[in-house]
Parts: C-alpha cells; sequence; structure tokens
C-alpha cells in the first residue's frame, strides 16, 4: 500500500507527501473538509483532476484530521493506492420519506460479497438516523462482516451536511466502501472515555431519535434544568453532555448526543435512536478522559505489520469541543499507539459506526466517541 496527503490551501490541491505522484495509480482517495469549501464543485474538480482513475469519497466534518492534528486547512486528502487489494463503492440518495432501515440494508448488498473484508460507511450527518443505518447495513452483512464509518459533521452549526462519492458533494447521501483482497486486512477501536452522572432515569415517551418525556416530564425542560448556564447556548453545548442509554440495568449502555432540541414540543432530537422504556443517565468528562480514552480505542488494534497502513480517524466533535487547544494530544496519543506506518486522516462527526467490542462483528450508532479503521495490506 502507498499513501499520499494533499491539504486544500487558497484554492487549490497541494500535495504534501515527497515522492511521485500517485495521480494515475490511486485506487482510492478519502477526502473531509469544513463545509463551505467541501460542498463547493470546483474542490472536487480540482480534486478529480489530480486522481481521473480513483473513487473519491468523504464528508464534511467539524474538524479535520491529518497525521496526529486538526488541520488547519478547509480541507484535507489522502489518496491510497493498493499493492493488489482493492476497493468498490455502492452510493444511494434519500429523502424524508424513504425508509432508510432499508435503504442501508440495499447500499451494503449492492457490494460484491466474494473477498470483501470490510465495509466502511459515510453518511448525511442530519437527515440520517444512525440507528437505522446500522441496523440495516447489519442486516445486509449478515453481521459478519466488519462494518465502521460515521455521520457527516458542519461544525457545531448543526445547518447542512454533506457526501462525496465520485462526484460533487450531496446532501441527503449514504456511501459505502468495502475493501477486497487476500492481503487486506482491518482492524478497528472505539472507545469513550465519558463518565455518567445523576441519578438513572426512564425514558417514558419518544419515537424512533426524539424524545419527549422523561420520567413523565418534558425532556427538553429536564436537561435544562441540568445544563444550568449551558441552557442557553443549546443545541451546541448539548455535546457536552450527552446520555448513556441501555435496555435495562444489565445491558450494555450506548451514549447519544443531541443533534437539535424543539422548543414547541419540549423534545429533544439525537443523532440515533433513544427507544422508550429505556434508562438514561446524563454523561460529562475532562481533557484527561478523552485523551486516555483515544488512546484505548488505538490499543485495541491489533497492529497486522509495520509496512505503510492507512488508518481512518472518525471522533465525535462532542469531544473536540471539550478538548479545545488539547484536541491535538488525543491524536498524538493514537499515533504514537498505532506507530508511524500507519497515515491517519478523518474528521470530527456527528455521530460514528463500529462494533460495540472487538468481540463483536455488528456495528452500533456510538456518540461520543474515538473510532478507528485501520486498513494492511499484507
Amino acid at each position: 500500500m502507498h499513501t499520499e496527503t494533499l491539504k486544500f490551501i487558497n484554492g487549490n490541491w497541494k500535495i504534501k507527501t515527497e515522492g511521485p505522484s500517485l495521480s494515475k495509480d490511486a485506487d482510492i482517495v478519502f477526502t473531509f473538509g469544513e463545509r463551505e469549501e467541501f460542498k463547493d464543485p470546483e474542490s472536487y474538480s480540482k480534486l478529480r483532476s489530480l486522481y481521473p482513475n480513483a473513487h473519491i469519497i468523504g464528508c464534511s466534518s467539524s474538524g479535520n484530521v491529518l497525521n496526529d492534528s486538526v488541520s488547519d486547512a478547509p480541507m484535507v486528502a489522502t489518496a491510497v493506492s493498493f499493492d493488489s487489494g482493492s476497493v468498490k463503492i455502492s452510493v444511494e440518495d434519500f429523502s424524508d420519506k424513504d425508509d432508510l432501515k432499508e435503504l442501508s440494508h440495499r447500499i451494503v448488498s449492492k457490494l460484491p460479497k466474494e473477498g470483501l473484508k470490510h465495509i466502511f460507511i459515510l453518511s448525511d450527518g442530519l437527515s440520517m438516523n444512525g440507528s437505522f443505518l446500522a441496523e440495516g447495513a447489519n442486516e445486509a452483512a449478515d453481521n459478519n462482516i466488519s462494518i465502521t464509518g460515521g455521520l457527516a459533521g458542519d461544525g457545531t452549526a448543526f445547518e447542512e451536511t454533506w457526501v462525496i462519492a465520485d462526484e460533487a458533494a450531496k446532501q441527503n447521501r449514504v456511501v459505502a466502501v468495502g475493501f477486497y483482497g487476500e492481503t487486506v486486512s482491518v482492524e478497528s477501536g472505539c472507545f469513550a472515555g465519558w463518565d455518567e452522572f445523576g441519578i438513572l432515569r426512564k425514558i417514558t415517551r419518544s419515537k424512533n431519535n426524539i424524545v419527549y418525556e422523561i420520567d413523565g416530564l418534558p425532556a427538553l425542560e429536564l436537561y435544562k434544568k441540568y445544563l444550568g448556564e449551558y441552557a442557553d447556548e443549546l443545541p451546541g453545548s448539548g455535546l457536552r453532555f450527552p446520555f448513556s442509554i441501555k435496555k435495562d440495568a444489565d445491558s450494555n449502555p450506548v451514549i447519544r448526543t443531541i443533534l437539535a432540541v424543539d422548543e414547541e414540543t419540549q423534545s429533544l432530537v439525537f443523532a440515533g435512536d433513544v427507544p422508550e422504556g429505556y434508562l438514561a443517565r446524563l454523561m460529562k468528562t475532562d481533557t484527561d478522559g478523552l485523551i486516555d480514552g483515544a488512546e484505548s480505542a488505538a490499543k485495541r488494534i491489533d497492529k497486522t505489520n509495520t509496512k505503510s497502513a492507512l488508518g481512518l480517524v472518525i471522533s465525535c466533535v462532542g469531544r473536540r469541543l471539550v478538548l479545545k487547544q488539547l484536541t491535538d494530544e488525543e491524536l498524538e496519543s493514537i499515533a504514537d499507539t498505532l506507530g508511524e506506518n500507519v497515515q491517519l486522516v478523518g474528521f470530527y462527526s456527528y455521530g460514528e459506526l463500529a462494533p460495540f467490542s472487538d468481540k463483536l462483528m455488528s456495528c452500533q450508532l456510538h456518540n461520543q466517541t474515538m473510532t478507528l479503521t485501520v486498513i494492511y495490506e499484507g
């Protein structure tokens, strides 16, 4: 495997890696960027001119990861050329009338199964219910192909998210990438680093990803009481105080982040499902907890070899808000753990897709986690 990195500077792509360009040899290019630059067709067409034969996929972000830091460039990219492995992509557009679980089942089903080693999915981060996305994808993969990915970001604006899949960026789009080949192996790691606080409460009225009542009280009213001075900064401040939810006392919890609030209905809108009857508790963290969590995610990667490898990094925007100027330390801890041979590229997201643990194949929607996907070629 060979990789090269690029930054979008002053309206043009600049290759930052030394040596001959991959150009016509690249199999796939991953690109992530701030909304305005990312949705501009010109930024895509300039990248396409550099890699005429490659698949180009990516999404808008809440921060662009390149190497061991958040890049100051509005867009970044990493081109990948496999020695003998290959990739294929599947794309679907959707509207609010579509069955999102069925759509996610279809997008995975369109990928050829022979030789398939891993599936990586990127989706619009505002219009997609991430829980439906995970459920449909797992069913189509028969829960025996590993799946990771994430939901596109838009800083802390929560206004528009965009996805590139072999053409200029579009909203309401999902793309799945299949990695193929006997020499290809894929490892993933996912970890949070958040702590629960307050009493355990019950979701007493909800529908899909919208929560109307908690313990019989209006959800937004109750949430604002917890947030105090941060309540005036919703929905952005909700990224600092996610919910831990679980089916019952003995179930594994998952984290859910608020994407929007509705003052009229006093409801909270989450990135994924929060089923009625589930138990919920608020969460908080500090910088040390998040940095340690990122390192824990990296330690779950079983290093296949020391050859050049690709590391796809997806971390929740809420983590970046808490870390602030220490955000690079989260990424540095990953780079130090994985090693210099792993080229990192990725983004800060509105949701992450990954197995709950390294013992389970099926993926789930997570929020507030650091999720890593490392592609090796032996």
